[in-house]
């Protein structure tokens, strides 16, 4: 197996190439409010521009961290965890989608940090997000950085641009999966994954 290259231990933030203008956002909230007939001047609305902006640049921001180390034990069988919650933002209404991933691997070479399967998944929900999308980019950062037998990535959500409005699905979940290497050819190894749960 080909040793994990120094540059995919560490998850950083996303490239700065477009900064956020925080008072630019602020005077947008402030035009959306005026458009939608409220005065953004009034009364407990007159921070709400700035609250909505701080909280939009909060739920699109990811945080760096370091990631992986040396297996040294060459331990061989599965890392999952469980119930792992994330919040993210819809790209196509930014409405909030929430819920839990369930994040695992087949260590090759390197492990990661409990923790840090958990970092992962909020690193990637921090942006505007589809959640197809969430659950390959998941699996992928584990695939770069570890370099494992095999990753498998579960995400169930509740999206309120579903729940909320429109065809108000109060209760439904949706479902993405990945499976890669191992996880995906070895049915057995892919059972444990999905069937294990917490006591």
């Amino acid at each position: 197996m080909m040793s994990t290259p120094a540059h995919a231990t560490a998850l950083h933030a996303l490239p700065d190439e477009a900064p956020i203008d925080r008072d630019a956002a602020m005077v947008a909230v402030g035009d959306l409010l005026a458009a939608l007939g409220f005065d953004p001047d009034e009364g407990d609305l007159a921070e709400t521009p700035r609250r909505v902006a701080d909280a939009f640049i909060e739920m699109i921001t990811p945080e760096p961290f370091e990631m992986t180390f040396a297996n040294g034990d060459a331990y061989d069988e599965p890392v999952v965890v469980r119930g792992i919650p994330f919040v993210s933002l819809c790209r196509h209404h930014l409405l909030p989608f929430r819920g839990t991933a369930t994040v695992g691997y087949v260590p090759g070479d390197r492990l990661v940090g409990l923790s840090k399967l958990a970092r992962v998944v909020a690193h990637h929900a921090r942006g505007l997000q589809v959640q197809e999308a969430l659950t390959v980019q998941i699996a992928r950062t584990l695939e770069t950085a570890l370099e494992p037998r095999g990753v498998g990535v579960v995400v169930e959500a509740e999206h309120l641009c579903m729940s909320a409005r429109g065809v108000r699905t109060e209760t439904a979940l949706t479902m993405t999966t990945v499976f890669r290497g191992a996880l995906a050819t070895d049915p057995a190894l892919q059972a444990r994954f999905i069937g294990a749960r917490p006591v």
